[in-house]
């Protein structure tokens, strides 16, 4: 009845006067927003470094989004980073997801349109029969092109757009994070890798240490000179040494594996890569990590909470535009042919029309969903003021690691050395026959337990520099600027085109 009168009405104006299309079309384009309007909450964030003065770290300058390179200068790490963000499935799967993302933005964008577009036709033929008699065969011909607009008159379609559009910039933000953790992961298992295998030479110096003692032992014992017990102990302290290796290369191959699920790779198609000598990376004497300011903009992680927190903040001006009633417009022109009817002959036909729907008994869900949405708004602003606060201190643990582990280094360097000594001397010593061998035992048993402390030590400073460089939020710069169908490899989109043409307009 509502929309009876409405159309009754509209039809006793004129509509071809450019004066009512000029109101309608201001009509449709400029209603209200209703609110609130998003402002990013306020955060706390520390005015510099804890250890901000120490000789090692360079808070004025930027990070390096390649900091790989410059950190470690290592073309084996470059090309396994490449082939990481080339193939990694976890970093292409985050792009699809952006691409999907980037999807529900257009299909919002288009539904500010004219929702509904069609051509409808209908060819029907019919006979009736009445009272007996039977009727002439009708044939019916129906064409008609139907349009209707919701209008945006509370500003709900534009916020749903801001909401999708700050989906979309979360989505990418969530690439860059997994981007930048992939990086540091590649990083670091390649570090252990090295590690492993300097730990595996270490063992193995060792072991030929505590052969040329066991050695010395059987020749004393065979002149007469000592008993038995000392050869035995000296068999087993080698023993145990070398039950060490197959602990350590267990390790070093679940590295590869693991190194390999990064690449995208099989683990077998490693061993040609990391062919590499058996020694620890090295890191420069200073690295620039940035003012604690730069985080915000720099940690990925953090613009995604405070994205998310904005596509939050846009649905509740959406709920609140449901409190409120939706106008549409629209109308249809087509034509009509009958033959072999009463009715026979051809007809033009027109409709145009306002309509609207007001939810106004809803007991009380639309003014719950308002709560609702403001609610979860509140705690994503929470949730954004945590992962701010976190990522300050994840940086503050990953410097004092850092530097702490430096420190851990250098006296591990002095006792490594000195225990190197010892063995050399206890060895002259006991062959001289000024000591017994349990001397010769405890310094060589200290020798072994002192240069993997040390060669362990020299990996724990290598990792730790990568989780410096992680928890800055370095790394994601290098594809900033790329849409999420450039991200994917050339196979992927090759795929996707065999199953729809339809990619081909965003590959133009």
């Amino acid at each position: 009845m509502i929309r009876r009168k409405l159309l009754n009405w509209l039809s006793s104006i004129n509509l071809r006067q450019p004066v009512v299309l000029g109101v309608l079309t201001t009509f449709v384009g400029n209603g209200c927003m209703l609110g609130p309007d998003y402002l990013p909450p306020p955060v706390t964030v520390e005015d510099s470094w804890i250890y901000q003065n120490s000789k090692s770290l360079d808070s004025l300058k930027a990070v390096n989004p390649y900091w790989w390179q410059s950190a470690f200068a290592d073309p084996i790490l470059d090309d396994l980073v490449a082939q990481a963000i080339e193939n990694n499935l976890e970093l292409r799967s985050a792009a699809l997801r952006a691409l999907q993302a980037q999807q529900l933005l257009a299909i919002a964008v288009g539904n500010q349109y004219p929702q509904i577009q069609q051509i409808e036709g209908l060819v029907d033929r019919s006979k009736y029969v009445r009272s007996g008699i039977t009727g002439n065969l009708q044939t019916e011909y129906y064409l008609n092109f139907n349009l209707t607009w919701e209008l945006d008159m509370w500003g709900q379609l534009r916020r749903l757009v801001n909401s999708a559009a700050a989906d979309f910039e979360a989505s990418m933000a969530e690439y860059d994070g997994l981007l930048v953790s992939i990086i540091a992961q590649v990083a670091q298992t390649y570090i252990n890798i090295r590690t492993i295998k300097r730990r595996l030479e270490v063992a193995r110096e060792n072991i030929r240490i505590q052969q040329e003692g066991l050695r010395i032992a059987e020749v004393k014992f065979h002149a007469g000179e000592v008993s038995a017990l000392d050869a035995e102990q000296a068999q087993t302290l080698l023993s145990n040494t070398e039950a060490t290796v197959p602990g350590l290369e267990i390790a070093l191959q679940q590295f590869k594996n693991t190194l390999s699920i990064l690449l995208g790779m099989p683990p077998h198609s490693l061993n040609d890569i990391l062919s590499v000598s058996p020694t620890v990376p090295h890191v420069p004497s200073i690295i620039a990590i940035g003012m604690p300011q730069d985080l915000l903009r720099q940690r990925p992680d953090i613009r995604q909470a405070e994205r998310l927190l904005a596509a939050q903040g846009e649905l509740i001006g959406v709920a609140r535009a449901e409190l409120y009633p939706n106008f549409s417009i629209g109308g249809l022109i087509g034509a009509i042919d009958i033959r072999g009817g009463q009715l026979n002959g051809r007809s033009d036909a027109w409709d145009l029309f306002v309509d609207f729907e007001w939810n106004v008994f809803n007991y009380g869900r639309l003014r719950n969903n308002v709560r609702l949405q403001d609610a979860t708004f509140q705690q994503l602003v929470s949730d954004y003021q945590q992962v701010v606060l976190q990522a300050q201190v994840d940086v503050e643990n990953a410097i004092v690691a850092y530097l702490k582990s430096q420190e851990q280094q250098y006296f591990y360097n002095i006792a490594a050395m000195a225990s190197e000594e010892a063995v050399n001397l206890s060895l002259t010593q006991y062959i001289d026959g000024q000591i017994q061998y349990n001397t010769v035992l405890t310094t060589m048993v200290s020798n072994f337990a002192q240069q993997d402390i040390l060669v362990v030590a020299q990996g724990a400073v290598a990792a730790n520099l990568v989780q410096v460089y992680l928890s800055l939020g370095g790394g994601w710069q290098i594809v900033d600027g790329l849409t999420p169908l450039e991200l994917l490899p050339e196979e992927t989109i090759e795929d996707m085109l065999r199953r729809t043409h339809y990619w081909d307009k965003l590959l133009d």
